[in-house]
């Protein structure tokens, strides 16, 4: 009989006694305890196990789930007589920083600091014996949301001291989701004041902290040493290409061929995969994320479980607001081609906003792009991918993305496709200005926006969502060569009863031009003097079925012809 599915368990000790679905990760705990490595780092996308897989560890080695040898019977690590010796025998610190999302720095602080007064309090059984002298016991009580950055930054620090000298032993200290409070420092504007103050605790927990054994660090980003790691030379970073634990977080196909046998589903095995495989850690590729895997057990439909939970605000702001050629990017990647970049796995925060790198950097460490080819390149340190979009399920979250940046500003969008599809130039000179009115500054959202870079956001995210309503009817391409130059947007119908459309877009420019009328006959030139449409006639589309269109662009102004 299949097991129950349990949907958002994190606490391995109930999906235990529960009999809930489970997939065996228990020999993470050999690999890891193995490693020899003081502090790993281990980073991956959301919804793929790090917190339930650091509870897991928590009950494994803590001294609280002594003779708790139960919790791991019948599963793989139990069957190592080393480790069955081993269970319960640590103190562990086991915090998280999931759920420091403040939107300043003073609230961000002192839900830290209550975070870590909580481990005091559930530890303060060391203030009844003689271990600790006055002192420290006054210190002890300092403890607390408003206490001074000094106590602040050693308080891990001190209380592995006291639990080392409790229990004899050096401290295993496990953070969960340790960059949260960086990714919400960077959206909400107190990124300076995170780092110093970040820096300082992680500085004296990890690395000068004597009574540290081991340490186990879990987020989805790596972000640059020269921030809050500056003092961190013992740190192991595990990232999405590193081949350590590459199939200890997430499901590998055979665990989902498994799965789906056990639930009598393996003739959607295809359709799953299609859905949700695509993900790659080291050498291990055909990686699930769990959470859709979970819910499609439990529900058996199809459906963007995943990419629905995961927090995509970041990433949408960074390609709404982005640069023209982000936006480029994006289309390509909606279209299906690879992105072949030069990056660095670390997350440089503060320079989101300046180099693209660290854009594409963030998305591949979240899971929204995998890797399908690796070029390393060790002298540079910066090495090559090419980057696709992992799966069809990540596909359709940035479909839906673009679709509710329109839905949410301009209900005239549709009215303007709507007027394209039929041909009718008032209609779209009517709505188009409706819609640039509104979202040529939504679209223009950088750190130094220009009135010149205005129309370059703006219409390559309107082409975004060309490509996003008009994916049934035609293929969407911008920016591709065809006859003598590149043109701004060609629609190829699928369907023979459709025209094909171009459209060029060209900004208004006084020392050149007149009026907006004589920008719209140049574009419209341009596009015969190139011959863009050769690309169409080329696969047998008539002339008579191309229709050409000029965009001309003044500010906010728009006029179609």
């Amino acid at each position: 009989m299949a097991r129950t599915v349990g949907i958002g368990h994190q606490n391995f000790e109930q999906l235990i006694k529960g009999n809930l679905f489970y997939v065996d990760k228990t020999m993470f705990i050999k690999e890891w305890w193995e490693s020899e490595d003081v502090v790993t780092l281990i980073t991956r996308p959301r919804r793929f196990g790090k917190t339930l897989t650091m509870d897991m560890a928590e009950k494994f080695f803590s001294v609280k789930y002594a003779d708790r040898g139960d919790l791991f019977e019948g599963l793989a690590i139990w069957q190592e007589e080393k480790y069955r010796r081993l269970q319960g025998t640590y103190p562990v610190i086991f915090l998280s920083f999931a759920s420091v999302k403040e939107t300043n720095f003073i609230d961000a602080r002192k839900k830290i600091c209550q975070i870590i007064t909580n481990l005091y309090n559930k530890s303060d059984f060391v203030l009844d014996t003689d271990l600790l002298n006055e002192n420290e016991k006054a210190m002890y009580r300092k403890v607390s949301a408003d206490m001074e950055d000094y106590i602040a930054s050693d308080s891990l620090k001190d209380l592995s001291d006291y639990l080392m000298r409790y229990y004899g032993k050096e401290v295993i200290i496990l953070l969960d989701e340790y960059d949260t409070p960086m990714q919400e420092a960077y959206l909400n504007g107190y990124w300076n004041e995170s780092v110093s103050f970040i820096k300082n605790l992680f500085s004296s927990t990890f690395k000068n902290n004597p009574y540290l054994g081991r340490a186990i660090m879990t987020g989805i980003t790596r972000i640059s040493k020269e921030s809050i790691f500056s003092d961190l030379n013992n740190l192991e970073v595990v990232t999405a290409t590193s081949e350590k634990y590459q199939d200890k977080f997430g499901f590998t196909q055979e665990e989902v061929t498994d799965a789906l046998r056990e639930y009598g589903l393996s003739e959607r095995e295809d359709d799953v995969r299609d859905w949700y495989d695509g993900f790659m850690f080291g050498r291990q590729s055909d990686i699930y994320n769990p959470w859709s895997i979970i819910n499609y057990l439990d529900k058996k439909t199809f459906s963007t479980y995943w990419a629905n939970t995961s927090s995509n605000s970041l990433v949408g702001e960074l390609i709404r607001g982005g640069s023209r050629n982000v936006k480029m990017i994006m289309e390509d990647l909606l279209g299906g081609e690879a992105l072949h970049t030069y990056l660095d796995e670390q997350i440089v925060f503060n320079q989101l906003d300046t180099r693209e790198s660290a854009i594409w950097s963030l998305l591949l460490a979240s899971g929204y792009l995998r890797v399908e080819k690796f070029f390393p390149n060790e002298r540079r340190g910066r090495h090559g991918y090419n980057l696709v979009l992992t799966n069809r399920e990540v596909h359709m979250m940035f479909e839906q993305m673009i679709e509710d940046w329109f839905a949410e500003s301009v209900p005239e969008y549709n009215d303007f496709i709507r007027a394209l599809l039929k041909g009718d130039i008032k209609g779209m000179n009517l709505y188009m200005n409706k819609v640039a009115l509104q979202t040529i500054s939504y679209f223009d959202t950088g750190k130094r926006p220009s009135e010149a870079s205005e129309p370059e956001r703006f219409y390559h995210g309107f082409v975004l969502g060309l490509i996003v309503e008009l994916a049934d009817r035609y293929t969407v391409t911008s920016n591709r060569e065809s006859g003598y130059g590149r043109y701004d947007v060609v629609l190829e119908p699928l369907q023979k009863e459709d025209d094909a459309v171009i459209l060029e877009f060209k900004v208004f420019d006084r020392d050149e031009e007149e009026s907006l009328q004589d920008t719209v006959q140049s574009a419209l030139a341009q596009i015969e003097d190139k011959q863009y449409a050769a690309v169409l006639t080329a696969k047998g589309i008539m002339p008579e079925r191309i229709r050409k269109y000029g965009f001309a662009f003044e500010g906010k102004k728009v006029l179609i012809g």
